[in-house]
């Protein structure tokens, strides 16, 4: 019992630092929370990513229209960060692997799931779990998946080495009380990018804007702050403005306040 108690304190410290963080420094907020995430397991790494489902996805897609929009590896380290760009582009192709399968598949509004159970004993002796894992130094997985809409899924892992014992059970459950309490982070966290929100996705340069926008800096801040003129700030901010649907300011931030469409 203490033990648990001491976990839930460690969930309820997370969640609570989570909040500290300003509207503006959502990336240092997620780095926060993955570096928390692989301290609280004793993980490796941890990857975050945003999918959303195609609106035409084709016909017989494997991945029934899902691809991520958005993806962060806590350490980017070259190996690891060349094995997810290889799976990345393998998505659009034939080669579709069956754990990438399975990432997707269901309707499930919040799913959690660790790797040895959910994928059979053959595929840990197939290529994909040797170039994937054990070349890049990992050797375990667990996840979690939670649906935002029908059309936008955040999806969560953590990795551990062969040195590690195996994620169990208990691990996926704190790992999943964990995530069901944070909604109001991912719908912040995507609101920052624009995803699902804006009528296009924000530019990086715009991104940086809407970052000192929402910290509440003026246009001749922002335009300090970036080393850019104040006509080009100005220019980025119109864009917004467009992007989001908004006339001013202030009905931006209201965005944050309100529910994803």
């Amino acid at each position: 019992m203490d033990s648990t108690n001491a976990r839930s304190d460690d969930v309820y410290a997370l969640w609570d630092r989570l909040a500290e963080f300003s509207v503006g420094d959502g990336d240092a907020a997620l780095v926060h929370l993955l570096a928390a995430l692989c301290a609280m397991f004793g993980a490796r790494n941890a990857l975050w990513s945003v999918v959303v489902r195609m609106p035409s996805p084709a016909p017989a897609d494997p991945l029934l229209g899902w691809r991520p929009r958005l993806i962060r590896l806590l350490h980017p380290v070259p190996t690891v960060a060349a094995s997810v760009k290889e799976q990345f582009d393998t998505l659009w192709s034939p080669n579709v692997d069956l754990s990438q399968i399975l990432a997707v598949s269901g309707d499930e509004p919040f799913r959690t799931r660790l790797l040895f159970e959910a994928l059979p004993p053959e595929w840990f002796e197939g290529e994909h779990y040797r170039r994937h894992y054990l070349d890049v130094g990992l050797a375990d997985s667990m996840s979690v998946r939670c649906a935002l809409n029908d059309d936008v899924r955040i999806h969560l892992f953590v990795f551990r080495d062969a040195q590690a014992p195996r994620f169990s059970t208990r691990d996926s459950s704190l790992l999943g009380f964990v995530m069901r309490g944070l909604r109001w982070f991912y719908r912040q966290q995507l609101l920052s990018h624009g995803l699902l929100i804006a009528n296009a996705p924000l530019t990086p340069a715009e991104r940086r804007v809407l970052l000192g926008m929402l910290d509440g800096h003026v246009e001749k801040q922002i335009a300090q702050t970036l080393d850019q003129s104040p006509n080009t700030t100005h220019f980025h901010i119109k864009s917004i403005y467009s992007k989001f649907g908004v006339k001013n300011r202030s009905a931006l931030a209201a965005l944050w306040l309100g529910k994803l469409r």
